[in-house]
């Protein structure tokens, strides 16, 4: 899951080198940190978080393959 969110961000921003996405277990919980450029933040999140919703969805529905709850923190 974390090389797709990456995926995903670096073809929403200008600056796909500041890029980072890390990944922690927690159980049956995955928590996934996306980070990237201040200046990139409002293409990530979009306008109203639709973009950022959009993401949290593809994230949730590859984790429910897996039998995992998935959760996307972006900073």
């Amino acid at each position: 899951m974390k090389e797709l969110v990456e995926v995903i961000a670096k073809a929403l921003v200008d600056h796909p080198d500041c890029v980072s996405v890390t990944e922690k277990e927690e159980g049956k919980e995955t928590i996934l940190e996306l980070h990237v450029d201040p200046s990139d933040m409002g293409k990530v999140i979009g306008k109203q978080g639709r973009i950022a919703k959009a993401i949290r969805s593809v994230v949730k529905a590859a984790a429910s393959r897996e039998d995992k709850k998935a959760v996307l923190e972006i900073q």
